[in-house]
């Protein structure tokens, strides 16, 4: 092209494939692995419980993904549940696994009495997947994860 200088920077397909491939290896190292950490996850629910989990739609766990403290961190918890006698929640826990204490909740609930959902703080240590369980009248144990990020060490 007429009219450039020398001193330009000109970039060639390849620089730019290289350069995007670099930055998606980084995004894949440094983001949350969610299928090793579901696996984790069920693991450490089983460790704790003694019973498997299975992951579940049902269950709704609902937190920032960045959160400038780990204080006071907000958490929503819901299921998916008629409360009836044949179809209720019994109860629903929630886990840290990376905090000195792991089990940050639990809620227990009465079928036709009480709606499945709460809305509270927890503390987080660190940058960590939150897990909830939700105990069903048949026995079943539904769970969900979720990447909860803080800047600062809540329990300390």
């Amino acid at each position: 092209m007429a009219g450039l200088e020398t001193g330009t920077m000109s970039l060639t397909r390849r620089d730019v494939l290289i350069a995007g491939s670099a930055g998606f290896a980084g995004v894949a190292l440094f983001s949350p692995p969610s299928a090793r950490a579901n696996d984790e996850a069920l693991d450490l629910v089983e460790q704790l419980i003694g019973r498997k989990a299975m992951m579940s739609d049902r269950l709704h766990l609902i937190m920032p993904a960045d959160f400038p403290t780990g204080y006071t961190v907000p958490m929503s918890l819901y299921i998916d549940s008629p409360m009836t006698e044949a179809d209720h929640v019994r109860q629903m826990r929630v886990f840290a696994p990376r905090n000195p204490l792991i089990e940050v909740a639990s809620f227990h609930f009465v079928p036709q009495r009480s709606l499945p959902r709460v809305s509270t703080r927890i503390r987080l240590a660190k940058p960590q997947h939150v897990v909830a369980v939700a105990e069903m009248n048949d026995g079943v144990l539904l769970m969900t994860t979720t990447w909860v990020r803080v800047a600062t060490d809540g329990c300390a």
